[in-house]
């Protein structure tokens, strides 16, 4: 175990393995016993939130149960992002906008054909004091491509050619790639590409990485400590240890938090987030656009093989209904494009609005006047059977008939890639430009629209060849213009991602969408 005594008083039920104890418990269990950009929720005007040293906080987060792990190239729910984030670094990893921020990568340059790219690493050390290097970069790539597994990031990396790749230096990293790709820098940035050390394979006693904490404890399903990095390239954390603590009901996290059992919880709903806001017990942060909530149409088979129904139903949304009824009014409306706010979104195209004149009208020239339609969705996601409900009724309106139909919790995102013509879609945040390459080309593995135009391929991978940055932002417009006229996704909204502090946390990211590098990031995070 990493520089913990087995007796050591902080960590109580540890033993040898590096594991809580059998006697540990995660916050199902735990008594309730009463009411703890930046600062509280961006408050900067309290003498308090000059960064201090010291302390543990504990944050819970919902889990996966005792099949849990630390190998980062394994991390798919949030807990486990949040545990690899805390151990591990990225070459790059997404800004406010989703756009690729340098991290363990200092610099990276593209040759003219945009086909291959030289990396340079900043210095940085793993956990175990060894340098970070171009080896394990590679490494760490070569086993996330690993045909016999199935990591995360595998299908983010496959524009690498990994064997053709080679370290130039201890520092420099020569990627060569299958075609160009003017938006490598965010494969580097892909979710789970993490670096590891070289040859390391075991993860879950005493895992090594480079991440600004260190391991201590790890017990699956319910818990893991870690401690300060003292060593870390981008400054060692206020935080003397940091727990994550697994708690799966939004109640038990709310009401750990309210008790002072936690100082963290993770995705609270709208209902408690207006319930508890400016109360002055506990502190709700909204990350802002962090969430697409969609209705995704079936391009390919009737009805919405006919543009003009695709966009009859555009045209049937009243999107502010929808963000208050199915979001409690935690979100902002959307308008029929992924993306809202990042990088490349094309915010010049005019807001839809509803016009039930105009859909009826697109109706009849569509020959589907009284037309019928089952609209799938599950309690798969928080808000889907409520939209599902609003947007049947509003349907109604236009003289079209939608029945709901709820499926399965265990396989519904399976079940819709294939089946039915129109169904209740959520998707977080990512670069527009991994939208569009996972879900919007002919060979798509998400293709939930079944949108398959071999012109609007050639303009993704126009983009792709596309040097000039202003250029490429042109090329996307285009992609979007178009998408927004005939595209198979309704946007209606995009939710906000809703988090509770107690009051004597300070640092935690205001502006960080789910999933980009400042969510959950505790590192630059402090107790006043």
């Amino acid at each position: 175990m990493n520089d913990t005594s087995v007796n050591d008083p902080r960590f109580p039920g540890l033993h040898r393995r590096g594991v809580l104890a059998a006697g540990a418990v995660g916050l199902g269990a735990l008594a309730v016993t009463g009411c703890a950009g930046t600062g509280p929720a961006g408050d900067t005007s309290r003498a308090d939130n000059k960064p201090r040293r010291g302390g543990r906080l504990r944050a819970a987060f919902a889990g996966g149960g005792a099949s849990e792990t630390l190998d980062p190239h394994l991390a798919n729910l949030f807990a486990d992002v949040v545990r690899a984030k805390a151990l591990f670094d990225k070459l790059a990893d997404y800004g406010p906008d989703l756009s690729a921020q340098p991290r363990l990568a200092v610099t990276w340059e593209p040759n003219a054909g945009l086909n291959r790219w030289k990396v340079t690493l900043r210095k940085a050390v793993f956990h175990n004091s060894k340098p970070v290097t171009a080896k394990d970069v590679l490494y760490s790539y070569r086993r996330i491509t690993d045909p016999k597994q199935a990591f995360r990031a595998k299908a983010s990396l496959e524009p690498i050619d990994l064997d053709a790749s080679r370290s130039l230096d201890d520092r420099t990293v020569e990627f060569v790639l299958k075609r160009p790709t003017a938006e490598f820098p965010n494969v580097l940035a892909a979710f789970g590409a993490y670096i590891v050390p070289e040859g390391e394979q075991d993860f879950d006693d005493d895992p090594v990485g480079s991440g600004p904490f260190r391991f201590v404890a790890f017990a699956p399903g319910k818990s893991a400590v870690f401690r300060r990095n003292e060593d870390y390239w981008d400054g060692s954390p206020f935080l003397d240890e940091l727990e994550f603590i697994v708690a799966n009901e939004e109640s038990a996290r709310v009401n750990a938090l309210l008790g002072g059992q936690i100082e963290y919880a993770h995705e609270l709903n709208p209902t408690t987030a207006r319930a508890h806001e400016g109360k002055g017990r506990i502190e709700i942060i909204r990350l802002r656009n962090s969430a697409m909530q969609s209705f995704a149409m079936k391009t390919d088979r009737p009805p919405f093989d006919d543009k003009r129904v695709r966009e009859a139903f555009f045209l049937i949304a009243d999107r502010k209904e929808l963000v208050d009824g199915a979001l409690s009014g935690a979100g902002e409306i959307g308008n029929d494009l992924f993306g809202k706010g990042y990088e490349y979104y094309a915010a010049s195209l005019p807001q839809r609005e509803q016009d039930l004149d105009r859909a009826k009208a697109l109706l009849k020239q569509a020959g589907a006047e009284n037309l019928e339609v089952t609209l799938d969705t599950s309690p798969v996601a928080a808000g889907f059977a409520e939209a599902a409900t609003i947007f049947r009724d509003q349907a109604a309106r236009a003289g079209v008939t939608i029945t709901v139909r709820t499926g399965s919790k265990e396989s519904y995102w399976k079940d819709i890639l294939e089946s039915g013509t129109l169904c209740s879609y959520r998707s977080g945040a990512m670069p527009i430009e991994a939208h569009i390459s996972q879900r919007l080309l002919t060979g798509s593995t998400t293709n939930a629209t079944k949108w398959q135009h071999k012109d609007f391929d050639a303009l993704y991978q126009q983009a792709q060849s596309t040097k000039n940055k202003t250029a490429r932002a042109a090329v996307h417009e285009r992609m979007q213009r178009r998408l927004h006229a005939e595209g198979g996704f309704l946007v209606w909204g995009f939710a906000d991602w809703l988090l509770g502090t107690a009051r004597n946390v300070r640092g935690v990211e205001t502006k960080a969408p789910a999933n980009s590098l400042d969510w959950a990031r505790f590192d630059k995070v402090w107790l006043a």
